[in-house]
């Protein structure tokens, strides 16, 4: 089993475009305000607020929203050159290069806020 996590976002179309960008390939199926991607040995599920279950309610009436600080990491071998590539092809820079003990990481939005870590080992 591939492991896969899931993403609220606001406009498939444009975080299916966005994710292409980082490696993933469509792999359907496509329905109303679903998507699912592989890439990077996980599969990633994209849903609108309220299509199919995932996009339901919680139990309190809170409806799902993209953003948060919960995010995926990307392993990439030259992170300032991703991150040049990236902005040029419209992604949101949340954080810029910010080097580490384990190595040098940066945080990109994908087109609903949801950040991706991009990150290059020491």
């Amino acid at each position: 089993m591939i492991p896969g996590f899931r993403y609220i976002v606001d406009d498939v179309p444009a975080a299916v475009a966005f994710y292409r960008e980082l490696g993933f390939e469509d792999v359907g199926p496509r329905a109303g305000g679903f998507a699912m991607l592989e890439g990077h040995g996980l599969r990633l599920m994209l849903n609108t607020p309220g299509a199919g279950g995932a996009g339901q309610s919680a139990d309190d009436g809170t409806a799902p929203s993209p953003g948060g600080w919960s995010r995926i990491q990307l392993e990439v071998s030259d992170i300032d050159e991703e991150l040049r590539r990236l902005s040029d092809a419209g992604a949101r820079v949340r954080t810029s290069r910010i080097d580490g003990r384990g190595g040098a990481q940066a945080v990109i939005e994908d087109p609903a806020g949801n950040p991706v870590e991009l990150f290059t080992p020491a």
